[in-house]
């Protein structure tokens, strides 16, 4: 029989294409999203689409910590692939509390839940945040984060550290994959390659925090998931599984450089203003990828030329009537 597979945050961007490519690949696929206002819901309907119209798909509306949304689940899964969160680092500074209540204590419920239904195999979507502003790089997984940097930071970290307790207390499988920076078709509109497209496309100036020389490891989607479902490989056929792992790219890329590879793509020289560089904001990420290498035969493949054109590809048709 083909494995059963929850997914949380189901209809975000990460969660609609990891959706799909489980499809794709013959497994018996849950959905959890409750529309997190954080951006327009009809941009997740839209994520959505494909997997609505698979027989295999089953879509569940509500917060997954919820008991009355967790009723609703008929199809008892051999694996929950959690990645529901409040997400945004310079959010999180003005609204800590909610992020507790959104990260950690929804990480609870649903351990708890699996706890309650006997389900042993959790895949965590943890973040390149719990390093925090470190001199230590690339980063890797064996070296400490005990020095978060924003509300959003602490709350990975501590859901990481969450899971390791199940993991001991009641044998639960769980990988926890940090990603870093993920970027692509059906991105967050908060996020900054978004962002700098969309203004560019509207003429408009591009306002960078700090002189620019912020690093980001921006890694393609297409390679996060090619990550995740490699991980679901694995925890699928071991046991006694805890692992920490870095998703991400490992190749840092300047903020300047970014948006100068992006008006290199788009055939155009934005207008630049520089601000003062937010609170919470760290000078650099980087992912050492070997473990997941080692562990996954995690490669990413996508180059930022190509991830950027795809991109600004898929926005310019997402948008094309308001773009014109």
């Amino acid at each position: 029989m083909n494995k059963r597979i929850l997914v949380t945050g189901a209809a975000g961007f990460i969660g609609s294409h990891v959706c799909e490519r489980l499809l794709s690949q013959g497994y018996i696929v849950t959905g959890i999203d409750n529309f997190d206002p954080f951006y327009p819901r009809q941009i997740k309907e839209k994520n959505l689409a494909a997997s609505l119209a698979n027989p295999s798909f089953e879509f569940i509306e509500g917060d997954a910590g919820d008991t009355g949304t967790q009723d609703k689940i008929t199809r008892i899964p051999d694996l929950v692939i959690h990645l529901a969160a409040k997400a945004g680092v310079l959010p999180s500074l003005k609204a800590p509390p909610d992020y507790i209540i959104g990260n950690i204590l929804l990480t609870n419920k649903i351990l708890e839940w699996m706890r309650e239904k006997g389900i042993k195999k959790m895949i965590f979507a943890s973040s390149s945040s719990v390093y925090g502003n470190t001199d230590v790089i690339p980063f890797r997984e064996d070296q400490p984060v005990n020095s978060p940097f924003s509300p959003y930071a602490f709350t990975k970290r501590s859901c990481e550290l969450m899971n390791y307790t199940y993991h001991q207390l009641y044998g639960m499988d769980i990988m926890n994959l940090r990603l870093f920076t993920v970027y692509g078709e059906r991105q967050r509109p908060d996020l900054a390659i978004h962002k700098f497209v969309h203004l560019i496309m509207q003429k408009k100036s591009i306002h960078l925090y700090g002189d620019g020389s912020t690093s980001r490891d921006y890694t393609y989607w297409k390679d996060i998931v090619d990550g995740i479902s490699s991980s679901l490989d694995y925890i699928l056929a071991h046991e006694g599984v805890f692992e920490v792992i870095n998703l991400g790219n490992n190749k840092p890329v300047k903020l300047i450089e970014l948006v100068e590879q992006i008006a290199a793509v788009m055939n155009t020289h934005p207008d630049i203003i520089y601000e003062e560089k937010k609170p919470g904001d760290v000078d650099i990420t980087y992912a050492d990828i070997s473990k997941a290498g080692k562990i996954l035969g995690y490669e990413p493949r996508t180059s930022m030329k190509d991830g950027l054109s795809n991109f600004i590809n898929w926005f310019k048709h997402a948008n094309g009537e308001k773009t014109q």
